[in-house]
């Protein structure tokens, strides 16, 4: 009986230590399982939160990147205002210094332009825009000497500017945009940025930009490198760029002297006695009158202008750059587009009428020798001929009142960057900021290393040197 008991209970007892041997499999399959569901909404928890902390962190940089911009602009108007306060050029008395790798904070900013005489090296300050030919008031031939300009984007300019309907050769009025594929009307009135050139028949970003695709006026690796990346390139070692560094359209100046009164028009019968005591008060008397009767502005004499006042005059270069900024041969209370003779580059002066490689390279050779003596336009009859001279008068100045910035602004960890276009006009009681517009989708237009560093929390300075 005892066996039979025990034979009996054994199956039983083996039967519950399985069944529980079940049960605890599960519970531990179940809880294996709720641990990895645990742990991997743990994972994504903490990715999320990474992923969150990185996008606030981004966005604070891009924040600071934003407000070194607003800073650095209110930097640029306050060395514009003080070099006009001191009656210098702002393109002309800043250094390199002055506007490279500028400390904001933990942040940084740069004003670069572009560097016109060699494609390896940075440049940095402001741009003058009267050392620029203006799209709005240049003639066509002088629109046609621009680098890279050809006949038809020339014909165009003028017809898109111009207020009548009457096609230039070459060119197009309303007929031809109305059929392309978003139709619009010709413009028929003045460009108000130089990117509107875009909209221009026969125009292109190869032609206006060439191979410069981030504006920075240097040569960078993608930019020579043939077909394997944008943009398109000759992969000859040289920055081809486009026109854009050499045009504008915001140069213009008041016609008067430099105190601020209005200048003598030599065209003016009306104006003669007013003259003959400028005359007086500069000269003796008996200088006066003989300038009065050898250039023959008593007698109504027609100057082209005040060049070829000088010159009919027979005044000595000393003697007419003491006149030369109170006098005028236009009615006309502004003058638009006229060419800072001191600071155009070689390529702006060579559109000017008359003017040969010779003559550019002539004019840009003295005033680099001769910076101190340089007040009035006066100074260009001592290097070229009277009738090239007389020829480019009606065009140039010795002043500039717009200035621009390319500015670039980098947060302090180089997470973000921001860059802007500022052109200033200094006509007035303080620099007015005539446009401003992000320039960021060019992309970083300095050496990459510069990011790199500040990523790595290296000092920015040292990097920066030894790239130099």
């Amino acid at each position: 009986m005892r066996r039979r008991m025990t034979g009996q209970s054994e199956p039983r007892s083996w039967t519950c230590r399985a069944r529980r041997r079940r049960v605890a499999g599960t519970v531990l399959i179940v809880t294996i399982w709720v641990v990895l569901v645990l742990a991997g909404l743990a994972l994504v928890f903490a990715r999320s939160m990474r992923v969150a902390a990185v996008v606030a962190a981004n966005q604070v940089a891009a924040l600071q990147a934003e407000c070194i911009a607003e800073g650095a602009l209110q930097y640029v108007v306050a060395k514009i205002a003080e070099a006009t306060d001191e009656d210098e050029v702002p393109t002309g008395s800043d250094t390199s210094e002055d506007y490279e790798e500028r400390e904001v904070g933990d942040g940084y900013f740069w004003v670069l332009r572009s560097n016109l005489e060699s494609d390896r090296e940075f440049d940095y300050g402001l741009t003058d825009e009267a050392g620029k030919i203006n799209l709005n008031s240049a003639s066509l031939e002088m629109l046609q000497k621009l680098p890279g300009m050809t006949a038809e984007l020339a014909a165009s300019i003028i017809d898109w500017r111009d207020s009548d309907s009457d096609v230039t050769t070459g060119g197009a009025e309303s007929e031809y945009y109305l059929l392309q594929a978003d139709g619009y009307q010709c413009k028929n009135a003045p460009l108000e940025t130089v990117d509107e050139i875009l909209l221009i028949k026969g125009a292109s970003e190869e032609l206006l930009y060439g191979e410069d695709a981030n504006l920075n006026g240097y040569l960078d690796d993608h930019e020579n490198d043939g077909d394997e990346s944008e943009p398109d390139d000759n992969h000859n070692g040289r920055l081809d760029a486009g026109f854009y560094d050499y045009v504008t359209v915001y140069s213009e100046e008041s016609n008067v002297d430099s105190d601020g009164a209005s200048r003598i028009n030599i065209t003016d019968t009306a104006s003669v006695s007013t003259l003959q005591t400028l005359l007086e008060d500069t000269f003796k008397q008996e200088r006066a009158l003989e300038i009065m009767m050898t250039s023959g502005v008593s007698s109504n004499a027609n100057f082209a202008n005040i060049l070829d006042f000088y010159y009919k005059s027979r005044m000595s270069a000393d003697e007419f750059s003491q006149i030369a900024d109170k006098l005028t041969t236009s009615s006309e209370t502004t003058l638009s587009g006229m060419v800072n003779v001191n600071t155009a580059p070689k390529e702006v002066l060579l559109c000017l009428p008359g003017l040969e490689e010779s003559d550019a390279k002539a004019l840009v050779a003295y005033r680099e020798s001769n910076s101190g003596s340089l007040d009035s336009i006066a100074w260009v009859t001592k290097v070229l001929d009277q009738e090239k001279a007389v020829e480019i008068g009606s065009y140039i100045t010795v002043r500039s009142y717009q200035f621009s910035a390319d500015i670039i602004c980098l947060s302090g960890n180089g997470r973000a960057y921001r860059r802007y276009r500022a052109v200033l006009d200094t006509q007035g009681s303080s620099p007015r900021v005539a446009y401003w517009k992000s320039l960021t989708h060019f992309g970083w237009p300095l050496q990459p290393e510069v990011v790199e560093a500040l990523k790595k929390g290296q000092p920015l300075d040292t990097v920066v040197l030894s790239m130099h």
